[in-house]
């Protein structure tokens, strides 16, 4: 590891410890990402973004915060927050480690709990980002009627704006939607991580796992579900036995699961391309 000396005096503000070497971290299409080794003999993960919209980095270390709070009650685990400011994030440092079985059991049970801490409604108090597109929160009574308006609507029209995405294919999206309330069973707001792909569950060695980015909100919990097996989380058949054993998810969820991947593939084609939109269409003829 060598010392960037702009990243490390940022850090060093930050911290108010000594940054003796850095390294890259590859992975992020949104963030610069360092590895930082600090005086102390600790290691710590830089993110920093310096164009960053207002409140990026703060919402996320409060999303953070809001899924610890359920750590303690074997929830899931998140990293340290260590500093944060408009322009960056400092966390502690998370050594990866191979998938397993176990630790896969273990993420799903942990999940569950998560899930189970419950939200006060569909929604939040403040608007957040999933990637660097906004994301709206403003709470609505219901899930289809949140699903539809906050999660669908907003990214469906940055798409027709850029014409990303047939207008057939826009209608197909749009009436699956409008029968959410058919195709979903009623559940109570869950704490969601609202971002979980694989790439945002770190495996920490045993049976440990991390999660990290998130975009929180209270929501219904297929939602985490359905992103884990879009992106294919490995083992992803030992996280979701695991958690259906431990809170049993309603008959029928598996064939759910697209509807809810609906919503992440209309933010990926927002921000890589629209053959993810035309994807979500054809998910969509499945409720139609």
């Amino acid at each position: 590891m060598a010392r960037q000396p702009v990243v490390a005096g940022r850090a060093e503000e930050l911290l108010g410890s000594a940054v003796v070497a850095t390294a890259p971290v590859a992975g992020g299409d949104v963030s610069t990402a360092v590895k930082l080794r600090l005086s102390s003999g600790r290691t710590a993960f830089l993110k920093t973004l310096t164009s960053a919209p207002p409140g990026f980095f703060e919402r996320e270390a409060a999303g953070l915060a809001w899924l610890a709070e359920t750590s303690a009650d074997g929830g899931v685990t998140t990293p340290e927050v260590l500093a944060v400011d408009h322009d960056c994030l400092i966390l502690a440092w998370v050594e990866p480690a191979r998938p397993s079985a176990e630790a896969a059991s273990a993420f799903g049970r942990a999940l569950a709990r998560t899930h189970a801490a419950g939200a006060d409604a569909f929604g939040a108090t403040e608007e957040g980002y999933i990637g660097r597109l906004p994301l709206l929160n403003r709470t609505l009574p219901s899930w289809p009627e949140f699903y539809a308006e906050r999660r669908i609507a907003p990214y469906l029209k940055v798409l027709r704006d850029k014409d990303l995405i047939s207008l057939e294919d826009a209608a197909t999206i749009d009436s699956a939607v409008s029968r959410g309330p058919s195709i979903v069973p009623d559940e109570p707001p869950a704490r969601l991580h609202g971002d979980l792909w694989n790439g945002n569950v770190l495996w920490a060695g045993e049976d440990r796992t991390v999660v990290i980015d998130p975009a929180t909100y209270g929501g219904h919990r297929e939602v985490d579900l359905a992103m884990l097996a879009l992106f294919g989380l490995p083992q992803l058949p030992q996280a979701m036995a695991a958690y259906d054993e431990l809170t049993p998810l309603a008959d029928g969820w598996e064939d759910r699961l697209a509807f809810h991947q609906l919503f992440p593939l209309l933010v990926h084609a927002c921000l890589f391309g629209g053959q993810y939109a035309a994807r979500a269409a054809r998910l969509a003829q499945r409720y139609l």
